[in-house]
């Protein structure tokens, strides 16, 4: 894990080495389309005293398929290893509201929402019967803090302190072959139910062409949540470059890594489906992952007086690499799209 993320900071700073030099005494800007990091990535930048962002982004996600650590796995073998439903897809829809505002000019309050729903498509082995499972809801809120530490010569670097606030449900139940109104498995829940500090750090480098920048991002999980378990500890480490193609669109690309940590204890209702037997995201040794995602992006920076501070971005990230711990679905493809809009003091750093 550390090689990798050491790796794409590396990758992030390097890109410095081969585009222009920055011009000494400029500081770094957003007021350019390549201003801001690829659209799924947040709290990369900082707002100046007394100006305002308000942001949505809807984040879709496909997957499908099981792996077993890192390789893939068959229906077949999955019974095999003594279960009796196996997830086939799996589909959630994001839908986040932000905003952002600059108290002075050194700290940006941030607040992240998010509505999502989730489906899934299982297989009962024994007969071959399909059925499909859903929830929606409320996920958890994102409290943050951008504290600005140097902005000079074209380079910046801020800290990132924020609170997962546990708003999203823990006992989503649909119906299921063997039950009514069951308790879904926890990838179908839409929080951690836990308090969780989030640590980080973001760099940010331009020149006249050229944009990059790098970010880490640490979530700790605090204390069992109402349901006796904790999600693992997690890590994300994002690194993109991007390049002005004219004064209103640019082009982006990104690495993004992350590792979630396996769950501690477990959910009681569960517990009781035969000893986790039914399926492998029942059990919670089929929990935490590591993945390493490659993204391509754009950014549309408006300028009209009108529409001046609007901006709208999408990007596609795929994975490149995916290491489960036991037996997962196998993730294939997100994409964000957004829409964000700068006002009040200014719409420029």
């Amino acid at each position: 894990m550390k090689k990798i993320v050491i790796s794409i900071l590396i990758i992030a700073l390097s890109s410095a080495v081969f585009a222009q030099e920055t011009q000494q005494n400029k500081n770094w800007t957003s007021a350019r389309p390549d201003g801001h990091a690829p659209i799924s990535i947040m709290g990369d930048h900082i707002h100046k005293k007394g100006e305002f962002m308000i942001s949505y982004r809807y984040m879709p996600m496909w997957m499908s398929g099981n792996i077993q650590n890192s390789d893939e796995i068959s229906d077949q073998r999955i019974q095999q290893a003594g279960f009796k439903v196996a997830p086939q897809n799996m589909t959630m829809d994001m839908h986040m509201l932000g905003a952002m505002y600059a108290p002075t000019d050194k700290i940006t309050l941030m607040v992240m929402a998010n509505y999502i729903t989730k489906q899934m498509d299982l297989k009962v082995l024994g007969n071959g019967n399909n059925f499909s499972t859903k929830s929606s809801g409320l996920g958890d809120v994102m409290l943050s803090s951008l504290i600005k530490i140097i902005n000079k010569n074209q380079h910046a670097v801020h800290a990132n302190l924020g609170l997962s606030i546990p708003t999203g449900a823990l006992d989503e139940s649909d119906d299921l072959p063997v039950k009514k109104d069951a308790r879904l498995a926890y990838p179908m829940q839409q929080g951690s139910g836990t308090f969780d500090p989030q640590l980080g750090a973001t760099y940010l480098g331009q020149t006249n062409l050229f944009s990059w920048g790098a970010q880490v991002l640490y979530k700790i999980r605090l204390g069992k949540n109402s349901e006796d378990y904790t999600f693992g500890n997690r890590v994300n480490a994002s690194a993109w470059g991007a390049i002005m193609a004219t004064d209103f669109v640019s082009f982006s690309t990104s690495l993004r890594y992350y590792k979630q940590g396996d769950i501690n204890g477990s959910d009681s209702e569960l517990d009781g489906f035969k000893n986790n037997s039914l399926m492998p995201l029942f059990n919670t040794q089929n929990s935490g992952r590591s993945q390493l995602d490659m993204g391509i992006g754009a950014n549309f920076l408006l300028t009209g007086s009108a529409l001046k501070g609007l901006r709208i971005a999408t990007e596609i990230a795929f994975p490149v690499m995916q290491e489960a711990n036991g037996i997962q679905m196998e993730k294939d493809l997100v994409a964000t799209f957004g829409i964000q809009y700068a006002f009040g003091h200014s719409s420029r750093q």
